[in-house]
């Protein structure tokens, strides 16, 4: 089993930054597509975006594409989402997943809140 804790989470004004971070533990992290979803109050979850386990493979929703950076640490079993310029519609609750491929993700965290005001 694989146990992920975010943290990093707050409230920040429109256009600020805030980064993620997901610490991983009870696994092979480096086995692991690491991903970063999110929810919004009433709304579905959205893919945000997942890497690779050897961090060279990313991929991003369009909304946040060259806004937002995930970045991983196999060292530190640790990955990041660092987000730049963000907008009143990131505010969402993001979970940090793991899977075994870029569709599938098998093990989530609790999630962490990020609410941007406008």
């Amino acid at each position: 089993q694989v146990q992920l804790v975010e943290s990093g989470g707050g409230l920040v004004q429109a256009g600020g930054s805030l980064r993620l971070s997901c610490a991983a533990s009870g696994g092979i992290f480096s086995r692991y597509i690491m991903g970063w979803v999110r929810q919004a109050p009433g709304k579905e979850r959205e893919f945000v975006a997942a890497i690779s386990g050897s961090g060279l493979t990313t991929r991003y929703t369009d909304s946040v594409k060259g806004l937002f950076t995930i970045s991983r640490d196999n060292t530190k079993n640790t990955v990041y989402l660092q987000m730049n310029s963000l907008k009143p519609e990131d505010t969402a609750v993001y979970y940090c997943a793991a899977g075994s491929s870029f569709v599938t993700m098998d093990y989530w965290g609790r999630g962490t809140q990020v609410t941007v005001s406008s």
